[in-house]
C-alpha cells in the first residue's frame, strides 16, 4: 500500500472517530436535558405543594380561636328602622355576612350525610345559649342523651345549660305528627274553628329564641304517599316558627352535591335562607365546604368555602375557597 493511499485510509478513520465521538456528544447532551427536564419537573412540583400549604395556613390563621363577642347586634336602616341580626358564633361563618342572619329567620341547613349539618346546629345552639338565650333542638331522628353526649365529645358543657334551663334537646316521633294532618287539612277547608300548631313546643319551655327542627327529612316520611297533605303542613309550619319570633334551622338530608336543597323545592321557596354544607369527594377523600346559597334581607358573601370537623366542633375558613366541579 502507497503512502498517499495510508494518508487516506487513517484520514477515514479520524473521521469516522470524530463522527462517533459527536454522536456520543449529542446523546449525553440530549439526556441531561432531559434530566434537567425531569428535576425541575419534580421540583416545581415540590414547590407547588409547599406554597399550597403555607397558603392554606395563611388562609385558616385568622378564624383559629372562636370569638366571644356579642352574637346579637342591631342597625338602623336608611328609613330609621332598626333590624336586629344574629350571628352564630362560628367565626368564620359569621365571616361570611355582613351584619348576620336577621334575628326570626327560618334558615335551611340542607346537605348530604356526614357533610356536618348536625353539628353545625348544636354548635350554633350551644353558642346561644352560652350567651343565656333559650334554644330548643326539637330531634325526630337521635335521642336526647346521645345528642347530649355528642355536644360533649366536643369539650362542650350542654348539661350545665340545660340545669339552667337555657338549652333543651327534645325527641319527637315523626309519625306523632300525622294525628295533626286531618285536623290541618279540616282547618285549611274552613271547617276547623280551633288553632292547632303543627309542632308542639314544651310546655315547660315557652318562647324559646332559637329552634333547630332535625330534620324535614324525616317529617316527609311520615308524609309517604301524601304529598299534598305534606306540603299542607310545610306552609303551616313556616308560619307557625314565623310566629313564635324564634331564629330557626330546618336540617334537610340531600344528596352531596345537591341541586334541589329541600323534599320538595317548596321547603326553599318559604324559607328565609339556604345554607349548604358539602362533603366532596377528591380521589378517595372528601373535603368539606359550606356556602350561604340564600339570605333574605341580608348581604353576605356569595361562595363556596372550606370547612373542617375538628375536635373542638366546626371550623370555616372564609378565606379559602374551594375550586370543584360543583355546578
Amino acid at each position: 500500500m502507497g503512502k498517499k493511499k495510508r494518508v487516506v485510509k487513517i484520514k477515514k478513520v479520524k473521521d469516522k472517530i470524530k463522527a462517533s465521538k459527536k454522536k456520543v456528544s449529542k446523546f449525553i447532551k440530549k439526556n441531561e436535558v432531559k434530566k434537567k427536564a425531569n428535576d425541575r419537573k419534580i421540583n416545581m412540583g415540590a414547590i407547588a405543594s409547599e406554597i399550597k400549604q403555607a397558603l392554606v395556613k395563611e388562609q385558616r390563621a385568622p378564624v383559629a380561636k372562636l370569638s366571644k363577642k356579642n352574637l346579637i347586634e342591631r342597625k338602623t336602616s336608611k328609613n330609621g328602622d332598626k333590624k336586629e341580626y344574629v350571628k352564630t358564633g362560628i367565626e368564620g361563618f359569621d365571616a361570611l355576612l355582613d351584619n348576620g342572619i336577621p334575628k326570626g329567620n327560618s334558615i335551611i341547613v340542607a346537605g348530604g350525610t356526614g357533610s356536618g349539618k348536625t353539628l353545625f346546629c348544636l354548635q350554633t345552639l350551644y353558642n346561644h345559649a352560652s350567651k343565656g338565650e333559650k334554644c330548643l333542638y326539637m330531634t325526630f331522628e337521635e335521642n336526647e342523651e346521645r345528642l347530649v353526649n355528642h355536644m360533649e365529645d366536643f369539650g362542650w358543657k350542654p348539661k350545665e345549660l340545660i340545669k339552667k334551663g337555657k338549652l333543651q334537646v327534645t325527641r319527637i316521633n315523626p309519625f306523632d305528627i300525622t294525628r295533626n294532618v286531618d285536623a290541618l287539612l279540616a282547618k285549611q277547608k274552613g271547617e276547623l274553628l280551633i288553632d292547632v300548631d303543627p309542632v308542639i313546643l314544651p310546655k315547660n319551655f315557652a318562647k324559646p329564641d332559637y329552634i333547630v327542627i332535625d330534620s324535614l327529612t324525616a317529617i316527609s316520611s311520615a308524609f309517604t304517599g301524601k304529598e299534598d297533605s305534606y306540603r299542607i303542613y310545610i306552609e303551616q309550619l313556616f308560619r307557625f316558627l314565623e310566629k313564635t319570633g324564634a331564629t330557626s334551622f330546618l336540617i334537610t338530608e340531600t344528596e352531596q352535591v345537591p341541586k334541589i336543597f329541600s323534599q320538595t323545592g317548596v321547603e326553599e321557596f318559604l324559607a328565609d335562607g339556604v345554607i349548604v354544607l358539602y362533603a366532596i369527594k377528591h380521589g378517595n377523600v372528601r373535603e368539606n365546604a359550606i356556602e350561604i346559597l340564600k339570605l333574605r334581607g341580608a348581604s353576605h358573601q356569595k361562595k363556596i368555602v372550606a370547612m373542617q370537623i375538628t375536635s373542638e366542633g366546626v371550623m370555616i375558613y372564609p378565606e379559602q375557597e374551594v375550586f370543584s366541579e360543583i355546578d
